[in-house]
């Protein structure tokens, strides 16, 4: 039982380090990146808190760099993906039951962790996976994924004081309860932050959830989910499972205790997994919650008082870096005739 009303202060975003020559960012990180090729992972799978190997074992190397081998994930079958759902729903109850300040409280233990004693380890791992430079995996994998945990909880924190209007002689409120079943997160490859604001997102309302990150992103979703284990969630709030999209969808769409997705990636994807979830409606205990960001057609506007140099700069960078790899990549540019001449 909870003696007093927790709330949080908007949360600062999280500084950016520069990574310029001779600073100890960029040699910290250097270092990092070197540690980490030395080695050859062996990633498991992560079902009820348990390292889960299956065997078979899938290479994963830098896009950048094929010929090296950073590791092997075990890709998982049908049956994972059933005992990473029986895991979510054995751990639900006491998950759910847990007051929400204490829930808040591992997220922003991993926010911390990963601002200090993972920053460097987690870039590096992005940089690696991903083929993003220095800048790209820290405005990404640490001060975006770090912004997500402190604002979320700062939200969730706004969210939990809403309460309806009481008419004299009556007294209305509202508790915020999490949905009937678990929450399937599908994560895309180009950003960590994503991959792991998805599932914690959830998880932080009080659900239970099976993860499934792209193959692209394992390499720095497997470090995310073991820096929340040292952060203290309990085993069975999040699963993180290798397992290809037909099979998992498969068995998640088709099972009574669907409450929900939580996906990044193609239009088409999400197209089917709305198509199909429509189709399996009388299957669910509920109405399954269904959210989802894909591509768009995003564009920049030009003053006609703009830098003619600072706009073809950001034309190029907005529309190619990261090869365009992105949802947020510029598409359309809307640009004065002194301009654009």
């Amino acid at each position: 039982m909870s003696f007093g009303t927790f709330s949080y202060p908007t949360p600062a975003n999280e500084p950016v380090n520069s990574y310029a020559p001779g600073t100890p960012e960029k040699a910290a990180l250097k270092k990092a990146i070197a540690d980490l090729k030395k080695k050859t992972l062996d990633i498991p799978m992560y079902i009820g808190g348990k390292a889960v190997k299956t065997g078979k074992k899938v290479a994963i190397h830098p896009p950048h760099e094929i010929a090296h081998t950073l590791g092997h994930f075990h890709a998982g079958e049908e049956k994972h993906v059933n005992q990473a759902i029986d895991a979510a729903l054995k751990a639900k109850d006491a998950w759910t039951s847990m007051s929400w300040e204490n829930r808040a409280h591992i997220f922003l233990k991993a926010a911390d962790l990963l601002a200090t004693k993972y920053r460097y380890l987690m870039n590096a791992s992005t940089m690696l996976g991903q083929s993003k430079n220095a800048y790209q995996s820290e405005i990404d994998s640490t001060c975006e994924l770090i912004d997500f945990l402190r604002f979320n909880v700062h939200f969730l924190s706004e969210i939990y004081k809403q309460q309806p209007v009481s008419a004299p002689g009556m007294h209305n409120r509202m508790e915020w309860r999490a949905l009937e079943g678990f929450v399937l997160a599908v994560t895309p490859f180009n950003f960590t932050a994503i991959g792991g604001n998805l599932p914690t997102s959830a998880a932080m309302c009080g659900n239970v959830v099976v993860w499934k990150p792209a193959n692209t992103q394992i390499y720095s979703a497997q470090l995310f989910m073991r820096i929340l284990k040292e952060a203290g969630l309990p085993d069975g709030v999040i699963n993180l499972i290798y397992v290809d999209g037909p099979t998992i969808g498969k068995v998640c769409f088709n099972h009574p205790e669907f409450a929900g997705v939580h996906f990044t990636g193609s239009t088409g994807v999400f197209n089917n997994m709305w198509k199909v979830i429509g189709e399996n409606i009388s299957k669910y205990r509920s109405y399954p919650r269904i959210v989802g960001e894909t591509g768009g057609k995003d564009f920049v506007i030009a003053h006609a008082s703009a830098n003619v140099d600072a706009v073809v700069t950001a034309l190029a960078r907005g529309a190619f870096e990261y090869q365009g790899q992105k949802c947020s990549a510029a598409s359309r540019a809307y640009l004065p005739d002194n301009i654009a001449a």
